[in-house]
């Protein structure tokens, strides 16, 4: 069996609908240098899974040809994958060795890191709020104003950055060069050292295998179009039994009464598809919905006033995981996010035209956002703390 994988541990972990992961401490504390053998390295890189493409598996309410969302550029491996997650844990990728990628998006929490903002090197607080690495498979531009076009650029970007890892790319390679482990497996992954280019890659490539899929709203949205069927006028066998298949599921994780008015409302009065449409709820677009409305937002990556204020719709896939929410985590709940969009946000000059006030009732309030809680939570990846070379 190739080793890295059964390190990865690339299972689905069905989560209490609504509820927040409670850990003490941080997963990266337990991703420790040297405790990965060179030989046990070696061993796994011989193995003839290892260069073999890494298997996406079919979700529910996901594509089903994943594969189709990798670049060309950087074709996924096991091998590949298994560097990539050593990377996404190690705090050697920081100047003093305290800050990695799992640190500001933590599995544990919902793969961000649940602050307001995020915490770097030497104590220093960011400006915005950690975005979740889920299902950014399908992310078209990465971070909260699109600054960057793939999560290859995306990965680069905090090692680089003074207040998060507080590094240069030069340093980080120069340091995991030092890495004999590091040194093998990119020799066998890339056919050079250690470079910026792999860094990239490999993080990216462990990135796109964090997914979700199959919550509540996927089983109901599947099973939809059978709700007024009559199996006793189907004489296709085939098409009864993916009905009653569908029609099983949704049995088997059923809304409840509050989150089924509350998706009424999402695709309805309350216009949350205005912008969270498609399989991962996010039109992967830029709007100012009058949050910190003088934060020039998309404007400082377009140079167009008119974006000013404007962020990207994040997925809601596992929203319940991940507050405090918005860019900026100036909204605790997720109650307090549809009463923010109820009253038609902060009024400013560059507000999108979608952003109005919705009219609802207390209680449809608290149906919209008893649906995301509940409806939108669902399995995700689950990845084992690696051992570090």
């Amino acid at each position: 069996m190739y080793r890295p994988l059964t390190l990865l541990s690339l299972l689905f972990l069905a989560t209490t609908a609504g509820a927040q992961h409670q850990v003490s401490g941080r997963l990266d504390d337990r991703a420790v240098p040297g405790t990965l053998p060179l030989e046990e390295i070696r061993a796994m890189l011989a193995d003839a899974a290892a260069t073999k493409p890494y298997e996406f598996p079919t979700l529910p309410g996901l594509p089903e040809d994943l594969a189709s969302f990798v670049p060309a550029d950087n074709p996924m491996t096991n091998a590949k994958v298994e560097l990539g997650r050593q990377l996404y844990f190690d705090k050697r990728l920081s100047r003093d060795g305290t800050v990695s990628c799992a640190t500001c998006h933590d599995p544990a929490r919902g793969w961000t890191d649940t602050s307001p903002v995020s915490t770097g090197i030497a104590a220093q607080k960011g400006g915005r709020s950690a975005p979740t690495v889920t299902n950014r498979l399908f992310g078209k531009t990465q971070f909260w104003d699109g600054r960057a076009a793939s999560l290859e650029e995306q990965a680069l970007g905090p090692i680089a950055n003074p207040v998060e890892m507080g590094f240069t790319h030069d340093e980080a390679i120069e340091r995991l060069n030092q890495v004999k482990g590091y040194v093998v497996q990119f020799a066998a992954v890339f056919g050079t050292p250690v470079t910026a280019d792999g860094i990239a890659k490999a993080i990216a490539a462990f990135e796109r295998t964090i997914l979700s899929g199959g919550n509540k709203n996927d089983y109901y949205e599947a099973a939809e179009r059978w709700f007024d069927w009559d199996e006793a006028s189907e004489d296709d066998a085939e098409v009864r039994a993916l009905a009653n298949r569908a029609l099983d599921l949704e049995a088997q994780h059923r809304m409840s009464p509050s989150a089924e008015r509350g998706r009424a409302l999402f695709f309805g009065k309350a216009s949350c598809s205005a912008c969270h449409v498609g399989a991962d709820l996010t039109d992967e677009m830029f709007h100012n919905i009058g949050v910190q409305p003088d934060d020039p937002g998309r404007s400082a990556v377009t140079g167009d006033a008119a974006h000013t204020g404007a962020f990207k719709t994040p997925s809601l896939r596992n929203i319940a995981l991940t507050a405090p929410y918005m860019h900026d985590g100036s909204l605790k709940t997720l109650v307090e996010v549809v009463e923010h969009y109820n009253k038609g946000g902060t009024p400013n000059d560059h507000l999108s035209e979608k952003i109005f006030p919705l009219k609802l009732t207390p209680q449809e309030v608290q149906d919209v956002a008893r649906f995301m809680e509940e409806a939108l939570t669902g399995p995700v990846t689950e990845v084992e703390v690696p051992r570090l070379p």
